[in-house]
């Protein structure tokens, strides 16, 4: 892997690249770009993502298509589809809680073993499916109501409904991208993350199921000279830098 670049290097070489060369990437480097991301923050380490790594050329055509035919992804090497995973909250608690348990038995002190492992419990099987079910808005409904109640008398945490959840998974998934992205600049490739495209489409090429989202879709080659539309433009940092 390319080491050479400065953290500051590889954020000022990321731009988002519209048109890319005839020049074949490796799938291998990708696919440990992609083992970086599965590295990133994430709420509640719940990991509710999957990541579609696509360079059949058939189903990239489609996925062209699909991408509204989009330059980035008619002239793109290979594809990445970022999908949350709400649906699998359960599968993915348990998973997680038994992580926790062999962590707590691995690094905490034995006296302070049980109480962490029960709050574990707890948590993960408890309060998660609790926060991440959904049925047809009800659910958050009532989990609303109820924090509403317990806000009265002390600090709580009140996006709960099954719409705040939503956005929970989707900015999980954007932080996975955004590792991804830096992680192919530092190979010296090129990405543009795509927010337009037909997501039912892009759900049927893929045999998504129902519960499963597309998150964003990112191109992946070699930037040619005109697939960087000029210099990068950036409001005013003094317009959006508050310091208290």
């Amino acid at each position: 892997m390319n080491t050479t670049k400065t953290f500051e290097e590889i954020v000022n070489y990321r731009r988002s690249v519209r048109y890319y060369k005839d020049l074949p990437i490796d799938s291998e480097k990708v696919k440990h770009c992609l083992e970086l991301a599965s590295l990133s923050p994430n709420s509640s380490n719940m990991q509710l993502w999957e990541f579609y790594h696509i360079t059949d050329p058939e189903v990239m055509k489609k996925l062209s298509v699909a991408c509204l035919n989009q330059q980035a992804a008619t002239t793109a090497q290979q594809l990445l589809v970022f999908v949350t995973r709400q649906d699998l909250h359960r599968k993915r608690a348990k998973i997680i809680l038994e992580l926790e348990t062999q962590n707590i038995l691995k690094n905490s002190p034995k006296e302070k073993q049980e109480q962490r492992i029960k709050q574990r419990k707890l948590y993960y099987g408890k309060v998660m499916p609790f926060l991440y079910s959904r049925f047809f808005g009800l659910l958050g409904m009532m989990r609303k109501i109820i924090v509403n109640i317990v806000g009265i008398f002390r600090p709580i945490f009140y996006q709960v409904s099954e719409n705040d959840q939503r956005v929970v998974v989707h900015k999980t998934c954007a932080l996975a991208t955004q590792t991804f992205m830096l992680a192919m600049a530092n190979e010296g490739y090129d990405t543009c993350p795509m927010e337009g495209f037909d997501s039912r489409k892009v759900k049927r090429i893929l045999k998504l199921p129902y519960g499963a989202e597309i998150n964003m879709i990112i191109s992946c080659g070699i930037r040619d000279n005109q697939g960087v539309w000029g210099d990068r433009m950036r409001i005013p940092f003094s317009e959006v830098y508050k310091k208290i």
